[in-house]
This record gives C-alpha cells, structure tokens and sequence, in this order.
C-alpha cells in the first residue's frame, strides 16, 4: 500500500469546478485521497485530468440516489473507506423574480441544491455508520443564514433548506459514530456568484464583492485545512465571519481591493 492510499478520504460532489474543484486540489496537495463527480463525463475527465494522480471520479446526478449511491461506492472501493463528504455540488436560477422564472429552473434548483443534499447526506451516513466513522459536510451559501436577496429567492430557499437538513441530522446523529456539519466557504469569486448581471449590475456588485468576496485558491486551502482538523457534530466551520465583514468594510475605506482587474465578468467556477 502507498502512502497516499494510507491516508485519510475525501468526495467532493461537484468536484469538477470552482470550489469544489479548488477543495479536490487543495486535499490532494495534503496527501489527501479525493473522488469528485460531476453531471457529465466530459467535465469529470478534464477534472481528473487537471488533479492527477490521487483522484477518482464519476458522473453522478446527486438528485438521483442510486447513482448518489454508485458515487459512494466507487470511492470506497477505491479508497477502502470514506473520512468525509462534502456535499458541495450546487446551480442557481436566473437572477429574476420568483414570478418570472420557468418552472423547470425551479425544479433543477430544488433538485440539485436540496434534493440532492438530502440523498447525499442519506447515502453518506449510513455508509460512514457502516465503516465506524466519518464526517459530512453540507455546504452553506446565500439564504443559510435567513438573509434574503430579491432575485435569488429560490436559491437562497434551498441554501436556507439545507442549514435546518443539516441541523437537524446533526441530531438524528448525535451519539453516533457519525457527525454533521456545516461548511461555509462565504463570498467566493465563481460563475455563480457573478452570473446573470448587466453590465451596470455588476459594476455596482463589484463594489460589494472587492470589499467581501475572495478567490477560490485564496479560500479553499483554509477550507481543506479546517475539514481536516474536524469540528464538532452539528459544528460550522465558516470563513467569512461577522467580525472579519465587519473588518473588511471598515478597512475598505483605506484598503481597495480589485479581485477582478480586465476580466469582463467571467468567474473561475461554479460552487456553491
């Protein structure tokens, strides 16, 4: 056995790009075992291909169980056991009213953001009470917190969904081998955060996201290293605290960040 299959395992869902891209880079690089997934084969072999040695990945629609399900067992097949999941894989609407979205964007949101939460949760619990052990993470993003954002309703419903999931198998789990927690990666730099601006709209975000928002390779090592340590069930782990915004906007009257420089609006990947 090598000393990278001694090691601890990760999966990452929706391993293929932005966060969940740069958290599969950043385990690798700690010796860490990764299996990502993603919904095309096309998008998981350019994923593998960029990470290399170390990871393994499939296609998976997380708002299917049984191939929630084959994810799992390809990586335990692979790697012997599972030390945690994050259940990372996420997509948004349109930035429009509630009442001018098509149903079947609704649908793919709630599939994906909460659905599939729910089946990857489900699937990777009773697997890490089989093998004796592990740690899922659910990943928070706009509206876990309650705070709402016109436009971004339906996402921020799903997100708001996925803290009272995750709360609550906390609970389920508690006294188990198991534990629960919450992953909070704050304002990142992806497709997601950025998509579906106008021109003038994301001049006026970019004021906000220079003052609150970071790259993906400037959060994920933290993330990774925080995962890592652990926490405790039912525990947060979040990078952008209220104390550290509350800083940000106070030295963005003499510190003036540019995270973008000549980029038209493109972002780096979507997350969550």
């Amino acid at each position: 056995m090598t000393e990278r299959a001694a090691g601890p395992a990760v999966v990452v869902t929706g391993g293929t790009r932005g966060i969940g891209l740069g958290l599969a880079r950043e385990f690798l690089a700690r010796d860490v075992r990764v299996a990502i997934c993603g919904r095309s084969r096309e998008s998981v072999d350019k994923a593998l291909a960029e990470l290399g040695d170390g990871a393994v990945g499939a296609v998976c629609d997380m708002a299917d169980r049984e191939q929630v399900q084959a994810l799992w067992d390809t990586a335990a097949e692979a790697f012997g056991r599972i030390d945690h999941w994050i259940n990372n894989a996420g997509v948004s609407t349109a930035r429009r009213p509630l009442t001018e979205l098509p149903p079947e964007q609704l649908e793919t949101v709630v599939a994906a953001n909460l659905l599939g939460v729910m089946h990857g949760s489900a699937v990777a619990v009773r697997g890490m009470t089989a093998q004796g052990g592990g740690t899922v993470w659910n990943m928070a993003g706009l509206g876990s917190d309650g705070r709402t954002v016109p436009g971004l309703i339906a996402y921020g419903a799903t997100k708001r969904g996925t803290d009272y999931l995750t709360g609550g198998l906390a609970k389920e789990v508690k006294g188990g081998p198991v534990k629960v927690a919450h992953l909070s990666p704050g304002m990142v730099v992806t497709d997601l955060l950025l998509q579906d601006y106008s021109p003038d709209e994301l001049a006026k975000a970019k004021k906000v996201f220079n003052i609150l928002a970071d790259q993906v390779e400037t959060v994920t090592p933290w993330l990774a290293g925080k995962v890592l340590a652990g926490t405790k069930n039912g525990g947060t782990v979040a990078w952008l605290t209220t104390p550290k915004i509350m800083g940000r906007f106070l030295l963005g009257t003499v510190r003036k960040r540019d995270l973008f420089g000549d980029r038209a609006g493109g972002g780096t990947g979507g997350g969550a």
